[in-house]
C-alpha cells in the first residue's frame, strides 16, 4: 500500500465522492416519495440526474485532455456542485424546481469524477492494476454513509437529506485540494485518433455492454429502498442491506489485482454479467425472504466491483494515454449516464404499470443480451 503514490490523498477523494453517492442514491427516491411524488415522477427525476452524466463527463474529459489541468477541473467542478445544491435547502420543492436544480448540480457533480479517475491512473503509472486498492475507499465511504443515514432516518425525517448531503459535497471539494496535478506519462501512445478507436467493433461492443449493465440496475437503484419498505423492512435494515452489497464490493476490490493477472478480462466480464442477472431475479421474486436478499446483495461484488474493475482495464487497453480523459468520460456517460438514465426511466413506467417483478425480470434479460455481445465481440485482452 505504501508504495502507491499519494495513496491517502487519492483515497480521501473517493471516500467522500462515493460517500455522497451512498447517501444520495439509496435515499433520494425515498425523499421524493416522502414529498408526495409517484413512481413515474421519481423515475423521471432520477433519470434527469443520470442523464446529465451523458453530457458532463464528455465535456470535462475533453477539457482535461486538451488543457492537461485535470485536478484544476476537478476542484472547480466540485465547488460548483456544492454551491448549486444549496438552493435545495431553502426553496420549496416543486417538480420543476427539483428538475432544474438537480440538472445543474448534477452536471458539475458528474463532471468531477472522470478527470479524477484519469489523475489516479496517471499517479499509479505502471501500477495501474492496483487501482482497485485506492478505489475501494470509495466503497468504504458508500458503506459508512448508507449505514449511518439508514440509522438516522429511523429517528429524523428523510426530508433532511439535502441538509446532510451538503456536508459531503463540501468534503469532495476539500479533498480535491489535497491532490497534486499529474501529467500523463504517455507510456502508451497511438497514432490513431480517439474517434478512430471508438469506431472499432471491440470498442463499440465494450461500451454497449457497459450501457446494458447499468441499464439493468434501473429497478435496483431507483426503487430498491421503496420496494423493501413496502414489504415492512425498516430503514435501518435497508441501509444495512445496501451496505452489505458494497462491503462485498470492497472484498472483490481487495483481490482484484490478483484476478486481473490470472484470468482473462472477457471471462471475468461474462461472470459479472451472469451473476448480475441472477441477482435481479432473486431480488424481484424473493423480496419476502431476508436470507435470499442477503445472498443477493453479496452479488454486488460482481454486478459493480468485478464489472467496474474489468471495464477500467479494458478501457485502458483500448485507449492510448493521450485519450484517457475522454475515454473515462465516455465510459461514465454511456454506462452510468445513458444506461442509468434509461434504466431509471423505464423502471418508473414499468413499476406502476407492470409491477416490481416484471421490472426486475427485464433487468435480468438485459444481462443475457450483454453476455451474448461480450462473448461475440469483446476481446480477450
Amino acid at each position: 500500500m505504501k508504495t502507491l503514490p499519494y495513496y491517502w490523498r487519492l483515497s480521501a477523494f473517493y471516500l467522500f465522492y462515493f460517500g455522497s453517492i451512498g447517501a444520495f442514491l439509496p435515499y433520494w427516491a425515498l425523499y421524493l416519495h416522502t414529498l408526495g411524488f409517484n413512481a413515474v415522477a421519481i423515475g423521471e427525476l432520477i433519470a434527469i440526474l443520470l442523464a446529465l452524466k451523458i453530457i458532463a463527463p464528455n465535456i470535462s474529459g475533453w477539457i482535461a485532455d486538451h488543457t492537461g489541468r485535470h485536478i484544476a477541473l476537478v476542484r472547480l467542478s466540485s465547488l460548483l456542485a456544492a454551491l448549486f445544491f444549496i438552493p435545495l435547502l431553502i426553496v420549496e420543492q416543486s417538480y420543476l424546481w427539483l428538475a432544474l436544480i438537480i440538472g445543474v448540480f448534477s452536471f458539475f457533480w458528474h463532471a468531477a469524477l472522470p478527470p479524477f479517475e484519469a489523475t489516479t491512473l496517471a499517479h499509479l503509472g505502471k501500477q495501474a492494476h492496483r487501482y482497485s486498492q485506492i478505489r475501494l475507499w470509495g466503497s468504504i465511504g458508500f458503506i459508512l454513509t448508507v449505514t449511518l443515514f439508514g440509522w438516522l432516518f429511523e429517528y429524523i425525517s428523510v426530508t433532511l437529506l439535502p441538509n446532510l448531503l451538503i456536508g459531503l459535497f463540501t468534503g469532495i471539494w476539500l479533498t480535491s485540494l489535497l491532490v497534486p496535478e499529474k501529467e500523463t506519462a504517455h507510456q502508451f501512445l497511438s497514432s490513431e485518433s480517439f474517434y478512430q478507436v471508438i469506431k472499432q467493433p471491440s470498442a463499440i461492443a465494450l461500451f454497449s455492454v457497459c450501457f446494458l449493465m447499468q441499464a439493468s440496475h434501473g429497478p435496483y437503484y431507483t426503487f430498491y429502498t421503496i420496494y423493501l419498505e413496502d414489504y415492512g423492512y425498516s430503514r435501518n435494515l435497508i441501509g444495512q442491506l445496501w451496505a452489505l452489497g458494497v462491503l462485498a464490493e470492497v472484498g472483490i476490490f481487495l483481490v482484484m489485482h490478483h484476478l486481473l493477472t490470472r484470468f482473462g478480462l472477457k471471462h471475468l466480464l461474462i461472470i459479472s454479467l451472469a451473476l448480475s442477472g441472477v441477482r435481479w431475479l432473486l431480488i424481484g421474486y424473493y423480496v419476502e425472504s431476508l436470507p435470499i436478499l442477503l445472498f443477493a446483495q453479496l452479488f454486488h461484488a460482481a454486478s459493480f466491483g468485478l464489472y467496474h474493475g474489468v471495464a477500467m482495464q479494458l478501457i485502458r487497453q483500448h485507449f492510448a494515454d493521450q485519450h484517457q480523459g475522454r475515454a473515462q468520460a465516455l465510459y461514465s456517460s454511456i454506462s452510468f449516464g445513458a444506461g442509468g438514465a434509461i434504466g431509471s426511466l423505464v423502471s418508473g413506467y414499468t413499476w406502476d404499470n407492470l409491477g416490481a417483478q416484471i421490472s426486475y425480470l427485464w433487468a435480468s434479460l438485459i444481462c443475457v443480451i450483454a453476455i451474448w455481445i461480450t462473448w461475440r465481440w469483446v476481446g480477450n485482452e
